[in-house]
C-alpha cells in the first residue's frame, strides 16, 4: 500500500511540472512493432510512431525523450511512474481504459490478419499464436482455437514459421511486414474488426498532459499531416 500511494503522489507532482512544460516528457514504446516503433540499426527508436509522437510533442510545446518497454508490462511501469506516456500501437479497450486513460486515437482501428503457411489453415480449432496482452489474443482466446501466447511479435511469427503454431494474429501492418520478411507467410481467412483506434496511454491522474496531446493529434488531423504521416507508414486507414 506504502508503495502504491508513493507512486500516485509522485505521479501526480510530476505531472504538475510537466505540463507547464519545466520536464522532459517520457514517451514509452515498445521499440519491436515495425512499422509502428522498431528499434534502427543505429540503436533508436524510429517507426511511425516515433515520427508522430516527436510531432506531437513539438506542437504541444513539450521536452520529450524515448523509453523502450516491453509491451508485457508496459501498463504496469506506466502507473509506477517509469515513463509518463504509452505510444506503442495500443488499442483503445474498456479494459485498458479502467486502469488508464487514453488520448483520442491517433490513428483508426487497424484491421487484425491472420498470416499462415498454408492456406487451409483451420483457424477456428487450430492453434493461433498471438502477442501476449493484445486485443487479439483475447479474440483468439474466445474463438474457440488454441491459442498460445509469445512476449515479443517476432516469436509469433517465429511460432508460425517453426510449426509451432498454424497460423498468428496480429495487426494488419504488422502482418503485412512480417510477410514481406518471410517467405512463404501468407494472408488467410478474413480479416477481424477489433478495438476503438489506436491512442496514447496516460496516467489517470494526468488530464493536463493528455489534454495537451488531445489538442496535438486534432491540429494534426486538422491540417491533414496526420493522415500524410498514417500513408507514407502505411499503418492503417486514413481518417
Amino acid at each position: 500500500m506504502k508503495t502504491l500511494l508513493a507512486s500516485a503522489a509522485l505521479a501526480l507532482v510530476a505531472g504538475a511540472v510537466y505540463a507547464d512544460g519545466h520536464a522532459t516528457v517520457r514517451m514509452g514504446t515498445e521499440g519491436a512493432y515495425p512499422p509502428w516503433n522498431f528499434v534502427n540499426d543505429a540503436g533508436e527508436i524510429d517507426g511511425f510512431e516515433r515520427e508522430l509522437g516527436d510531432e506531437l510533442c513539438t506542437r504541444a510545446e513539450l521536452t520529450c525523450e524515448w523509453v523502450k518497454n516491453d509491451w508485457d508490462s508496459i501498463i504496469p511501469n506506466l502507473v509506477s511512474g517509469n515513463y509518463d506516456v504509452i505510444i506503442a500501437g495500443m488499442s483503445i479497450t474498456d479494459e485498458r481504459d479502467e486502469v488508464i486513460d487514453f488520448t483520442q486515437a491517433y490513428t483508426p482501428p487497424d484491421p487484425s490478419t491472420y498470416a499462415a503457411l498454408d492456406a487451409g489453415v483451420d483457424l477456428t480449432g487450430g492453434v493461433i499464436a498471438a502477442q501476449t496482452g493484445t486485443i487479439q489474443a483475447g479474440y483468439v482466446a474466445e474463438s474457440g482455437a488454441t491459442l498460445v501466447e509469445f512476449a515479443t511479435p517476432d516469436e509469433t511469427i517465429a511460432a508460425v514459421m517453426n510449426g509451432e503454431a498454424d497460423a498468428v494474429l496480429a495487426d494488419d501492418s504488422f502482418v503485412q511486414t512480417a510477410i514481406a520478411a518471410n517467405s512463404g507467410l501468407m494472408v488467410v481467412g478474413d480479416p477481424v474488426s477489433l478495438g476503438g483506434g489506436v491512442g496514447m496511454g496516460i496516467r489517470e491522474s494526468d488530464g493536463d498532459l493528455r489534454a495537451k496531446f488531445d489538442a496535438a493529434i486534432q491540429s494534426m488531423k486538422d491540417d491533414g499531416t496526420l493522415n500524410a504521416m498514417i500513408a507514407k507508414w502505411e499503418v492503417s486507414s486514413q481518417w
